[in-house]
């Protein structure tokens, strides 16, 4: 299953892309369920992102891999795919696009994701695209030209 949501941002993409860091990453988690960081590498290929996801009666943890990223004078991206999911994610790979726009950027984040059953996948597919979408203001207040 696939979903893209993009957001545009008042800042350049290079100025957006140092914005991409630990601090960012902490204030786009929606409330639930919370997440404590146990790792931050960055977003360079070969960075790990490792996370406890906290379900009250239950924790789970979630390893990324930066498996790819590139910055040209249209865009930077990097993609972080999932190694170690929560038992409700069979694949994870989100691509996270920095677009330039001129003086503004797009910010794209790009998610493909498959449940272990398909059922599972087509429910997961509405609660995914609000989280991800509750990143929209977030990324519009921090990256607003002051």
């Amino acid at each position: 299953m696939r979903i893209s949501i993009s957001t545009p941002v008042e800042q350049d993409y290079l100025t957006v892309k140092s914005g991409f860091n630990e601090s960012l990453f902490l204030k786009l988690n929606p409330p639930f369920p919370p997440v404590k960081l146990l790792r931050f590498d960055g977003s360079s290929k070969g960075d790990q992102v490792i996370l406890e996801l906290n379900f009250l009666l239950f924790k789970q943890q979630w390893i990324s891999d930066i498996t790819e990223d590139r910055t040209d004078a249209h865009e930077f991206y990097f993609i972080d795919e999932g190694i170690k999911l929560p038992f409700f994610l069979k694949s994870w790979k989100h691509k996270h696009r920095i677009v330039n726009a001129g003086k503004y950027s797009i910010i794209v984040d790009e998610i493909e994701f498959e449940a272990p059953l398909r059922l599972l996948t087509l429910l997961l597919y509405p609660v995914l695209y609000l989280q991800f979408l509750y990143r929209k203001p977030i990324y519009k207040k921090i990256f607003r030209i002051k």
